[in-house]
C-alpha cells in the first residue's frame, strides 16, 4: 500500500509522489487524510520560492521541523480518520475524526498529543479552517480593541475574513477594510466591516463628518487616523499605506509574513513624530502578557467554538483532488479576486 504525498520542489513546481504508508509506531495513530486546506498566504510563498531556506518551516511542529529548502513537504491543516494505533494508544481512536497540523499527504502518523478530535457538529470543512481562526485569535488578541475605535484591516484573504469575523463582534465606532478585490470587500461587509474599500477610497472612509454648508451637504473633512491598523495583505507595499493610515499614538499590528520579499518602509515622516506603534503578530507564542491565563489549549478551544458559533464555511470557495495540486497552485498565484479558501480532497473527486 502507498500514499500520495506532495512536495514542493522549486519555484512555481510541485509533485506528487507514492510513498510506503507508514506504520505507527506503540505511541502513534495512522491517520487516513479526507481534506487539507492550503494556506494561502505562507504556501504561495514556498510555492514562489519566496522563504529564507535556511529556516525552520514551524520549529514548534514536529511534522514542519525541517528546513524551507526544496524538496519539502508543507501545510498545516489536515482532516482525517484515524485507521491504526500503536501499541501503546487507546483503541477507542480508532474511527475518530481528527485534526492535525500535517503536511498534504493522503496516510500519516502522529502522537496523541499532535491530533486534534473535531467536536461534534463541526464538518470536515470548517475543520480545515481551525489554524485561521487561531490565528485570526491571535491577531485580535495582540491588537487589543478598544471601546469606541476606529480599526482598519488591510487585506481580506482567508486570515483577513475571518480576523474582520472576529472584529466585527466589538463594540468599535468604525471597522473599515482595505482590498482591492470586489468580491472580497463584498464578503467582508457581510462579515461585520462597517465599510469596505478600495486603498485608493481609503482617505474617504476614515473621513469625520464635516459642517453642514448652507445648501444642507456635509463639506468635506480631512481624514482621521486609525486608532488600530492590521496588515494582512502579504504585500509589503501595504506596510507604508498602513502607516499613513494610522493616527497619532495609534497601534499597527503586522500579521503578514513577507519571507524573502523586500519591503521598504518610510519612517522617516509623520511615523516618528505620531509615536505610532508597530508591532508582529504570530500564531506560534501567546501576547506576554497574556500567558498568565492564556495557553494553547485553551486558544484552540475559543478557536474550536468559533468554528461553532460561526458560519465560516462560505470562505471555502475552491476544491481540488489532489492529483490536481499544480492546476491549484497556479490558480491561486494568478488569483486577485474569487478565491479565497481551498482545499484538497483525497478521495479523488472534487
Amino acid at each position: 500500500m502507498t500514499r500520495r504525498a506532495l512536495y514542493f520542489t522549486a519555484p512555481g513546481e510541485v509533485d506528487l509522489r507514492e510513498e510506503p504508508i507508514p506504520e505507527p509506531a506503540a505511541d502513534q495513530l495512522l491517520v487516513r487524510t479526507e481534506l487539507s486546506a492550503i494556506s494561502p498566504g505562507t504556501e504561495l510563498l514556498v510555492y514562489n520560492g519566496n522563504v529564507p531556506t535556511e529556516l525552520a518551516a514551524d520549529s514548534n511542529l514536529d511534522a514542519l521541523s525541517g528546513s524551507l529548502s526544496y524538496p519539502l513537504k508543507y501545510g498545516y491543516a489536515a482532516v482525517g480518520v484515524v485507521e491504526a494505533v500503536g501499541d501503546g494508544v487507546d483503541a477507542d481512536w480508532l474511527g475518530r475524526r481528527v485534526f492535525a497540523f500535517h503536511p498534504h499527504e493522503s496516510h500519516f502518523c502522529a502522537t496523541v498529543e499532535e491530533l486534534h478530535p473535531i467536536p461534534e457538529g463541526i464538518s470536515a470543512e470548517q475543520a480545515t479552517l481551525l489554524p485561521t481562526v487561531e490565528t485570526a485569535a491571535t491577531l485580535v488578541q495582540d491588537g487589543a480593541p478598544k471601546l469606541g475605535e476606529r480599526v482598519v484591516v488591510f487585506g481580506q484573504g482567508l486570515v483577513g475574513l475571518v480576523t474582520t469575523a472576529l472584529l466585527g463582534g466589538f463594540p468599535v465606532e468604525r471597522l473599515v477594510t482595505v482590498d482591492y478585490s470586489a468580491d472580497r470587500r463584498a464578503r467582508s461587509r457581510d462579515l461585520g466591516a462597517t465599510r469596505s474599500v478600495d486603498p485608493d477610497d481609503l482617505g474617504d472612509a476614515l473621513a469625520l463628518p464635516g459642517e453642514s454648508t448652507d445648501d444642507g451637504q456635509l463639506a468635506s473633512s480631512e481624514p482621521v487616523g486609525a486608532d488600530l491598523t492590521y496588515e494582512l495583505s502579504g504585500n509589503p507595499e501595504a506596510l507604508d499605506a498602513a502607516v499613513s493610515a494610522t493616527g497619532y499614538d495609534g497601534r499597527i499590528v503586522v500579521g503578514s509574513w513577507y519571507g524573502t520579499k523586500p519591503t521598504e518602509l518610510d519612517l522617516g515622516g509623520r511615523f516618528h513624530r505620531s509615536r505610532i506603534s508597530l508591532s508582529s503578530s504570530q500564531v506560534s507564542t501567546i501576547d506576554p502578557s497574556l500567558r498568565g491565563r492564556w495557553d494553547r489549549e485553551r486558544r484552540m478551544d475559543l478557536a474550536w467554538q468559533t468554528l461553532v458559533d460561526r458560519e465560516l464555511g462560505e470562505l471555502l470557495t475552491d476544491r481540488y483532488p489532489l492529483t490536481e495540486a499544480p492546476a491549484a497552485y497556479d490558480a491561486l498565484a494568478a488569483s486577485t479576486d474569487g478565491m479565497v479558501g481551498t482545499l484538497f480532497s483525497y478521495n479523488g473527486t472534487k
